[in-house]
């Protein structure tokens, strides 16, 4: 494991104090990637609503499986953003590219809040759908990346693990959580009907019109990135490619950790609440009920998590609290039928593995780049690994349930994650983790 001075662990130049960031430039930061995800996790939410409306058919599951494959769509786009927005934002900075993916994100989500239905203007509402998801994909894809840059090189020395989880998990995992209790409160106010009918565009409206705000907020941000950086800013695009390919251990554990994490996430934030609404017919105000006190308990496990790295090491808390998510995705198979307090049990029991593995991934997978290529070789590893086993995740669970191997699907995620674990060691034995130990 390498040992390094603060110039490689925070981008800042040797012999200088970061500046301390007051909670303008927290909220600003952190705010943003919590409405980069309420946007996206609205969709994923809406999945079950959403399919009579684009995709209309007499099966309900099969609408439902449709509008999840769209789901899938916002993540193909995420590695296209690493590959052609990454490098730009290693070379040149963070700030213009935090400020145009909030924008990108709320226009999309705004245009969906407004889209009219298969109803209305018959196909073209699925190919706009599926357009407004490409670019929430861009969005986010490039936002997750450029965030947890930014955050770790913010940071004190020291107290990367701590700052990281708070503004990428915490503040991050609060607008999933608000997506939930948004959407759980417009359901209770308009009733299940009208939310099927009509009201699943009121979440989409909120989180577009929120993005004006936080454009406001970024505009003040203080710049991180190449023009802070000393004898470490690539000059060109193919400098920060060279960079990616000799950390290419380091890369391909940010990917695995990611799939182990994502296909995990995606099961309890998206695919179990799709059985539960698709296939079991519960009511959704309970769901989003659910879903909303497994965004308090993903809020909470980041306020100290982080902490626990910088504590202990972060090699040893990621190897515990990724072993917990093994035996955690086999809880899905004790939800096999109808009833809202198994399906409250299963998500909120192995809702505690699935928060602390959220809420730590994205400082973990911060520390396996180094600074002059941290958010292209992020991106890029994250795009591929939430588009691959992400993205994907929801569609295959809601697939093996019509089809009776659910365990099939545990199996699957936990292999990932024992993967994950196996390379993140690997990578520290080898010298590529470059923040903490």
């Amino acid at each position: 494991m390498t040992s390094q001075n603060s110039t490689t662990v925070t981008g800042v130049k040797a012999g200088t104090t970061p500046a301390r960031i007051n909670k303008r430039n927290a909220m600003a930061l952190g705010g943003g990637m919590a409405l980069e995800w309420f946007d996206f996790t609205v969709y994923g939410l809406m999945a079950a609503l959403l399919g009579p409306h684009f995709f209309p058919g007499s099966d309900p599951v099969a609408s439902t499986l449709s509008a999840l494959m769209v789901f899938a769509v916002g993540f193909v786009a995420r590695p296209l953003a690493g590959i052609f927005i990454g490098p730009v934002a290693d070379r040149i900075g963070h700030k213009k590219i935090l400020v145009i993916s909030i924008a990108a994100i709320s226009t999309s989500s705004l245009l969906m809040g407004l889209l009219p239905t298969y109803d209305q203007i018959g196909v073209w509402a699925a190919v706009i759908l599926v357009c407004a998801r490409l670019i929430q994909g861009l969005s986010t894809g490039i936002e997750q990346a450029v965030g947890n840059s930014a955050a770790v090189e913010m940071a004190t020395p020291g107290q990367e693990g701590r700052f990281t989880t708070i503004v990428s998990g915490s503040i991050l995992q609060a607008g999933i959580m608000l997506a939930s209790l948004v959407s759980f409160s417009v359901s209770a106010w308009v009733g299940g009907d009208a939310m099927a009918e009509w009201g699943w565009r009121i979440p989409f409206l909120i989180g577009g019109l929120a993005g004006i705000f936080v454009i406001y907020l970024r505009r003040s941000l203080p710049e991180t990135g190449a023009n802070v950086r000393d004898g470490h800013t690539p000059s060109t695009t193919a400098d920060v490619w060279k960079n990616v390919w000799k950390s290419r251990l380091g890369f391909l554990a940010i990917l695995f950790v990611v799939a182990g994490t994502q296909s995990a996430n995606y099961a309890w934030t998206v695919g179990l609440p799709s059985v539960a609404r698709a296939a079991y017919k519960e009511d959704p105000t309970h769901i989003f009920a659910v879903t909303t006190l497994l965004g308090v308990l993903m809020v909470i496990t980041g306020i100290f998590v982080g902490a626990l790295c910088d504590k202990y090491g972060n090699s040893k808390v990621f190897t515990i609290v990724r072993f917990a998510l093994v035996p955690t995705v086999f809880l899905i198979l004790f939800y096999n039928e109808r009833g809202i307090w198994t399906f409250a049990a299963v998500m909120l029991i192995g809702g505690v593995a699935i928060a602390l593995n959220q809420t730590l991934f994205n400082f973990i997978i911060s520390t396996l780049m180094p600074p002059e290529c941290r958010t292209t070789g992020m991106a890029v590893a994250y795009g591929v690994g939430v588009a691959v086993f992400g993205g994907t995740s929801s569609y295959m669970l809601l697939w093996a349930q019509q089809h009776d191997i659910l365990w099939a699907f545990s199996v699957y995620a936990a292999v990932l994650s024992l993967i994950s674990i196996w390379l993140y060691r690997l990578a520290a034995r080898k010298g590529q983790v470059h923040i903490g130990n």
